[in-house]
């Protein structure tokens, strides 16, 4: 979110450990705290990737995305 102000709250949440060691590995992540960090940035990040494909398709620049949006 660009030109967001970061504030950082702590959270108590119960997840499941091995998605959490997985996501850990997976995005290089030095910390639980910066897995799960990272992974709302790429959730965010997908969001503003739909949105703007959703501009070019609605532009008439795409054929339609939608089946690729209910994946994951």
């Amino acid at each position: 979110m660009p030109g967001a102000k970061r504030t950082m709250r702590r959270k108590n949440m119960l997840m499941d450990q091995r998605k959490l060691d997985a996501a850990k590995a997976a995005l290089g992540a030095s910390s639980e705290t910066a897995a799960v960090d990272a992974a709302l940035d790429l959730v965010v990040f997908r969001t503003e990737v739909f949105r703007g494909l959703d501009a070019l398709a609605a532009a008439g620049g795409l054929a339609t995305i939608e089946p690729l949006r209910r994946i994951g």
